[in-house]
């Protein structure tokens, strides 16, 4: 339900924020909300796994670093 969550808020993100930190994979993260919405029965468990124990670590440091870019300080 979290990578839903994650996925359904970045659809809420502006085309200016998703221009301007093109480093974070905006679009595959919708649409892995999708898959996991949608068209769970075609998903594999290892790629959730993979995405939660590797892609989202970086994803995070990632916006921890735009966040203390933009306000000048860190919230984690």
């Amino acid at each position: 339900m979290t990578i839903i969550n994650i996925g359904e808020l970045v659809k809420n993100i502006s085309d200016d924020v998703r221009i301007k930190y093109t480093q974070i994979p905006w679009k595959a993260m919708a649409g892995f909300r999708d898959v996991t919405a949608h068209a769970y029965q075609t998903l594999r468990m290892e790629d959730v796994y993979n995405t939660i124990t590797t892609d989202l670590p970086v994803v995070k440091d990632d916006l921890t670093e735009i966040l203390s870019e933009d306000t000048g300080k860190t919230d984690q």
